[in-house]
């Protein structure tokens, strides 16, 4: 991408969601885009099952598997981002960190990581301090990749709040407060691209044989 079309919507990407069918998550996700569709975005979701079908993000490997270059491409050309997770023990599930290790391929891009793009956060837990704890996590690997974490971000408490189908939850507080996230999101791309010039955009990035050794600068 060389410049910025600003007739165009901007694309939100959506990753989470966990090993099970029709997760919380997910579906939590789900609302996210649907504000963000609200707001003038268009979206695209690499859920659950998407998710599972990652190798394990190997850095000194250079073959990197069909799934893994579809992630990779869609967030280099995506205007933002919303991560949903599940606080597992305490931290980011082992499914969505490997997805955003997988993101080390964009380090050599002239936009690098998530740079210059916001990032709206999504936690769902079994618990308040799970989903706060997770949430911060969240938030600092989303900077650790030089991502804009959206000032609201979403932490949701399974105990209290149900996601029966795709379209349905049990609190409309946090329906709010999800579309809240996507709105944020999409809101960040509009304005931040319309101050953006075809001199300042970003070029599609570097090819990945180029790049240098990988580091995972964002890995713990």
């Amino acid at each position: 991408m060389t410049s910025f079309d600003h007739h165009r919507r901007p694309l939100v990407i959506g990753i989470g969601g966990t090993t099970r069918a029709a997760s919380s998550t997910e579906r939590a996700l789900g609302f996210a885009l649907r504000g963000a569709q609200a707001a003038g975005a268009n979206t695209r979701l690499f859920g659950g099952t998407f998710l599972h079908s990652l190798p394990h993000y190997a850095p000194e490997q250079a073959h990197r598997t069909d799934e893994q270059l579809e992630l990779i491409e869609a967030v280099r050309h995506a205007d933002a981002l919303i991560i949903a997770t599940p606080g597992y023990h305490g931290g980011v599930s082992g499914l969505v960190k490997n997805a955003l290790d997988t993101l080390e391929e964009l380090r050599a891009d002239e936009r690098p990581y998530l740079d210059g793009r916001a990032v709206g956060c999504i936690v769902t837990a079994y618990g308040w301090q799970a989903a706060g704890s997770v949430l911060t996590s969240l938030r600092s690997i989303v900077h650790a990749l030089r991502g804009w974490p959206t000032p609201f971000g979403a932490g949701i408490n399974t105990l209290e709040t149900r996601f029966d189908t795709v379209d349905t939850c049990s609190d409309v507080k946090v329906v709010d407060q999800l579309a809240t996230v996507g709105q944020q999101a999409a809101q960040f791309a509009l304005a931040f691209n319309a101050h953006r010039t075809p001199d300042a955009a970003p070029l599609a990035g570097t090819a990945l044989k180029e790049a240098q050794p990988a580091r995972l600068l964002h890995a713990v």
